[in-house]
C-alpha cells in the first residue's frame, strides 16, 4: 500500500506558476505508473497528467504544454509543475496510481484569482 501526502497548493493570480509536490509512503513507489488528478466544486475527479514507472509522460488536452509532471524515485516524489495558470485550473489537486490503485490523500487546494 501506498500512501500520499500532497502540497504546494494555495492562491495563485491568473498567469501564475506553482509546483505541488507529492510524498507518497511505501517502498514500492517506483514500480507504479503514476499521476495527478484534480477535482472542481461540482465535478467529478479528472487525470491531468500521468508518468509511466520508466518515466514517460502524457497530459490531458486542457494543460497541455502548460503543466509538466515528474518523480524521483529515490525520494519517493512526484511533482506537477504548472505555469500559466488558468481559472478554470482551480480544483483540489491529489496523486495517485494510474489507474487509482491506492486510497486518496487530503490533496493540496489551488485557486487560481486575481
Amino acid at each position: 500500500q501506498v500512501q500520499f501526502v500532497e502540497s504546494g497548493g494555495g492562491l495563485v493570480q491568473p498567469g501564475g506558476s506553482p509546483r505541488l509536490s507529492c510524498a507518497a509512503s511505501g517502498s514500492m513507489f517506483s514500480i507504479y505508473d503514476m499521476g495527478w488528478y484534480r477535482q472542481a466544486p461540482g465535478k467529478q475527479r479528472e487525470l491531468v497528467a500521468g508518468i509511466t514507472s520508466g518515466g514517460s509522460t502524457n497530459y490531458a488536452d486542457f494543460v497541455k504544454g502548460r503543466f509538466t509532471i515528474s518523480r524521483d524515485n529515490r525520494k519517493n516524489m512526484m511533482y506537477l509543475q504548472m505555469n500559466s495558470l488558468k481559472p478554470e485550473d482551480t480544483a483540489v489537486y491529489y496523486c495517485n496510481g494510474v489507474p487509482e490503485l491506492f486510497h486518496w490523500g487530503q490533496g493540496t487546494q489551488v485557486t487560481v484569482s486575481s
